[in-house]
């Protein structure tokens, strides 16, 4: 099994309705990449300087399921807008034992 993660800070200034509109296309994306084993994406309510705002976790079966999901066109434009809102992302792929 793999396991993606993802953690988002946003642009300071960006609307929780943008967030939550970019937390809803996320989840959407199990309806369309049938590859998505496991997904929750979770919203940050702490303060604090080292808090990411949003957070993936995704888990595929196989690294060939995770590439797919990576490349699919759903995927690219959910990804399109994280990138105009978010401040930076951090990612980290994983082989679960």
């Amino acid at each position: 099994m793999i396991t993606h993660i993802v953690m988002i800070k946003f642009k300071v200034g960006t609307s929780t309705d943008i967030i939550l509109d970019i937390k809803k296309s996320i989840e959407e994306l199990t309806n369309t990449i049938k590859e998505i084993s496991y997904m929750e994406v979770g919203l940050n309510f702490v303060s604090s300087e080292r808090a990411m705002d949003l957070v993936l976790t995704s888990k595929f079966k196989t690294k060939e399921d995770l590439t797919i999901y990576a490349d699919d066109a759903n995927h690219q434009i959910v990804k399109d807008k994280i990138k105009e809102y978010a401040e930076y992302t951090r990612v980290v792929d994983y082989i679960n034992e």
